[in-house]
């Protein structure tokens, strides 16, 4: 996050911040879901965990995208995918809300329980809202992203498909990398960014 310049750098430099957030409450569900899989505070660092994964991620990500993009033609594309963002955080926000969401331990893998109608359309939808917009970047380190992104959830859905939250957030890692690797480069390189 230093090595952000200006206001609008910010959410994308946050992201690693937040990863890591995700990764200790998932970290502390390792903790308690042994010893008290059903107790109050499993529970609520379940919820804790879905609200990040499902809620936050489809429209921060897009957002980020949309703030860091110096090209206006490119913003624009961009804001129909945050419109979606935004629906499917909306739509899974509910569906935390109203059903009782759980989380287990099943084969070295903590599998996240949700039970959503409609799962494959909104997995559609989500992954759309999270990777389109940073596929659109003028920005190729940004573009990487998106394409770390995009193989990661195609690795974590095709060879852990009943763990894909908790897997995928390994490619959150990378990601992380790759962020880093987009401040370092333009504070190595000097390269100023285009005025919004």
């Amino acid at each position: 996050m230093s090595r952000a310049t200006q206001l609008r750098e910010l959410p994308l430099a946050a992201a690693p911040v937040f990863f890591g957030l995700q990764q200790v409450i998932e970290g502390l569900l390792w903790l308690n879901l042994p010893t008290a899989p059903h107790g109050a505070i499993s529970n609520a660092l379940v919820m804790v965990f879905l609200v990040f994964a499902q809620v936050f991620w489809p429209t921060f990500a897009p957002l980020a995208a949309l703030c860091i993009e110096p090209l206006e033609r490119r913003r624009r594309l961009m804001l129909p995918w945050l419109a979606l963002g935004v629906g499917v955080s909306a739509y899974l926000l509910f569906g935390l809300l109203t059903r009782s969401p759980g989380g287990q331990i099943t084969d070295d893998h903590i599998v996240y329980v949700t039970r959503q109608p409609y799962a494959r359309i909104i997995e559609a939808a989500y992954l759309a809202a999270i990777a389109l917009p940073l596929m659109m970047s003028s920005r190729r380190s940004v573009v990487v992203l998106g394409a770390v992104v995009l193989v990661g959830c195609a690795v974590a859905y095709e060879f852990y498909l009943e763990a894909f939250q908790s897997v995928w957030c390994f490619f959150a890692a990378a990601a992380s990398v790759v962020i880093l690797g987009h401040f370092e480069w333009i504070r190595r390189w000097n390269v100023q960014p285009a005025p919004a």
